[in-house]
């Protein structure tokens, strides 16, 4: 029987045969070949070199800068917006009917009290005085024939020339004619001041509207509306300021007037100023209080001297909310929320962090009013705070809490609506 066998070569043939197949490989394979020991040779020495090497330090606590709040009595202030009204308004009305012949005043001008502003016909009115002081001499011509004749019946009396009874007549009539004197009097007086009413004055001093009737006109008098309207005249000095406060500025108002305090001082600034420049005091508050929104009609007195404040216009006012206090400042960028509440980091004395619930106040020359919270030893993180976690160690740097003389803002720009063109045109 045949038997397959299988011819195994000699280990010299093989290793013949690989080195044929190696010197027949391009030259670019063969250094391949060659460079991957040496690279994993190298990247094992090196593994071995970094587990031998030490491991670095640790990193030094962070450097924060601290310093103590800033302690200053300040003024704090409760801010409102109102409009201005004028502290006395009147409606000039004739009083008596009949035509305008002159005009006396220039519209818009400031007028002073009693000048006078129009004048009417005052010739009817002349007419009836003249006959109401006709009147007036009939009534004393028969009050002296009355008493002439009351004289004669006393004489005749004493001889009894002439019954009593007609003595009382003639002391009755002397009577009626005495009291038709004083109607005629008091007619002659009506009469001189419907004469004197045809020259219409001004009741108030202040800056008058534009006239609403011209000369020519027939005005007529009258109560309310019932009477024709000449013009309006407005007091501007002093001026008021009214707004709508809350409750709590009702109860403190009652306070301070209860405990003789002084009226609260407010300033002012008109929408297109940057700071309050104007400056008066809270002289009323109303009786009562809107049920619907819950707020009151409160109102401030200011000078107006140069009469520059207008009724009508818009203005923000602050309110002072109770005299100077003394109080804790820290920058705002010190000041972290956590969610709904405002903190601050300070050093404690082992020179670790802690977090400081603090309430807040308003902003005075760049600086934050800490109300609560703090005290006026802590060392407030003012400076590297994004470093520092409560509960860390920190290396402090000593710093100072600086009022910032912060720029007022420019005023409202003004509007871009209208038109222009270029000059000569």
């Amino acid at each position: 029987m045949n038997m397959l066998t299988r011819i195994e070569p000699e280990a010299g043939d093989i290793r013949g045969t690989r080195m044929v197949r190696f010197r027949s490989m391009p030259k670019w394979q063969r250094s391949s070949l060659l460079a991957a020991p040496i690279a994993l040779l190298i990247a094992g020495g090196a593994i071995l070199a970094n587990d031998e090497a030490p491991a670095p330090p640790a990193p030094p606590p962070p450097t924060v800068t601290v310093s103590a709040p800033l302690v200053r009595d300040v003024t704090e202030w409760d801010e409102y917006i109102g409009r201005f009204e004028a502290s006395q308004s009147v409606e000039v009305r004739p009083r008596v009917s009949g035509a305008i012949t002159a005009v006396h005043f220039r519209d818009g001008e400031i007028v002073r009290q009693g000048q006078l502003l129009f004048t009417l016909d005052a010739r009817p009115f002349a007419a009836a005085l003249a006959e109401a002081r006709a009147g007036l001499a009939s009534a004393r011509s028969d009050l002296v024939l009355a008493q002439a004749d009351l004289g004669r019946a006393l004489r005749l009396l004493e001889v009894e020339a002439v019954s009593r009874s007609d003595v009382d007549r003639l002391r009755a009539r002397v009577q009626a004619t005495q009291a038709a004197l004083a109607g005629a009097e008091a007619r002659v007086r009506a009469r001189s001041l419907d004469v004197e009413f045809t020259r219409v004055r001004a009741p108030i001093g202040g800056r008058i509207s534009d006239r609403r009737v011209d000369a020519g006109n027939l005005v007529s008098a009258g109560e309310g509306a019932a009477g024709s309207l000449l013009t309006t005249i407005n007091a501007l000095d002093p001026i008021y300021f009214t707004f709508d406060a809350s409750e709590s500025l009702f109860l403190k108002s009652r306070r301070e007037h209860e405990a003789g305090g002084r009226s609260s001082p407010v300033e002012i600034r008109l929408q297109d100023e940057a700071g309050y420049r104007w400056r008066g005091a809270l002289d009323f508050t109303d009786n009562g209080l809107d049920p619907r929104s819950g707020t009151i009609r409160g109102r401030a007195v200011l000078r107006n001297p140069e009469l520059f404040l207008t009724p009508g216009m818009f203005g923000n006012m602050r309110l002072s909310s109770g005299g100077t206090t003394r109080a804790l400042m820290v920058p705002d960028t010190a000041i972290q929320t956590d969610q709904a509440r405002k903190l601050v980091m300070v050093v404690g004395a082992d020179g670790r962090v802690a977090a400081r619930p603090v309430v807040l106040g308003p902003v005075v020359d760049g600086l934050r009013i800490v109300r609560s919270g703090l005290d006026a030893r802590d060392r407030v993180i003012i400076g590297g705070a994004q470093s520092a976690m409560p509960g860390s160690p920190v290396q402090v740097r000593a710093g100072r809490i600086q009022p910032v003389q912060v720029v007022e803002a420019a005023p409202p720009a003004q509007a871009t609506n209208g038109e222009a063109t270029f000059a000569g045109r």
